[in-house]
């Protein structure tokens, strides 16, 4: 492996701000370790921007299963030696369900992926980073606006992201002394298949649905991309990158 060689590890790499990102990133002279449940969407990712391997690592993983995260970072431990980047991206919610309405199960598999996933893959990161030479690395974790203020009939993904955020001050702390630097970025109404229906029309904190305005995916992985680039000797703790138009401020 070139000494040069950056690796990054990007969950939810197959569509979205995963996409994105992962292609931000290769452009910018790094390898991409893409990490998602439909190997042919990240076989795609890596396809549209002609990355074939070893600029890309396709790797399969549903992060509601411990055995495939724990195959996905032994994959990039025997492929490349190192991390310098792990990118929590991937994440799941309800939808405008009720906490009254919500399953069990419903609230399981958003704390298995959000919460739980992120958290095991930053273990793995973390343990990798602190024992490479040269020692350290960047945890960046998507984080979302509703880290901060909640949608309406969303308490899962709300309570996840709340969450990370703790992860995320926990993670910066614990790793200072490694050379470990966590930041988390926080997005909001990114033009991604997943929200489609926003600006269409979504509930609002009044009880209205209307329509909101989004943002170009690409401006998130821009800012993604900034934050991976610093020096490890600097970090942006907290970024909001998020469509100026939207009922964010003031929500509720």
């Amino acid at each position: 492996m070139p000494a040069a060689m950056k690796i990054a590890v990007i969950t939810g790499g197959g569509s979205g701000i995963g996409r994105a990102t992962a292609h931000q990133l290769l452009a910018h002279g790094w390898t991409v370790v893409l990490a998602g449940r439909r190997r042919e969407m990240l076989e795609e990712t890596a396809a549209l921007v002609q990355a074939p391997a070893p600029r890309t690592l396709v790797v399969p993983t549903d992060l509601r299963h411990k055995p495939d995260i724990d195959k996905l970072f032994e994959a990039v431990k025997t492929t490349y030696g190192r991390i310098d980047l792990l990118f929590n991206n991937a994440g799941i919610s309800t939808r405008n369900i009720p906490i009254d309405d919500l399953t069990y199960e419903q609230w399981t598999d958003v704390v298995a992926v959000n919460l739980t996933g992120s958290f095991l893959c930053a273990q793995h990161a973390f343990r990798m980073m602190k024992a490479q030479d040269p020692r350290g690395g960047r945890i960046i974790n998507n984080g979302s606006v509703s880290a901060h203020v909640p949608r309406r009939n969303s308490v899962p993904y709300a309570a996840t992201k709340h969450s990370l955020t703790g992860l995320t001050r926990a993670l910066s702390l614990d790793g200072r002394e490694f050379n470990i630097a966590c930041g988390q970025i926080d997005i909001g109404n990114a033009a991604t298949t997943r929200n489609q229906d926003t600006s269409v029309g979504r509930l609002q904190a009044s009880g209205r649905v209307e329509a909101e305005a989004r943002i170009d995916v690409n401006d998130v992985a821009k800012g993604v991309l900034y934050m991976a680039e610093l020096p490890l000797e600097a970090n942006v703790q907290f970024m909001t990158v998020m469509a100026t138009q939207m009922p964010y401020i003031g929500r509720g």
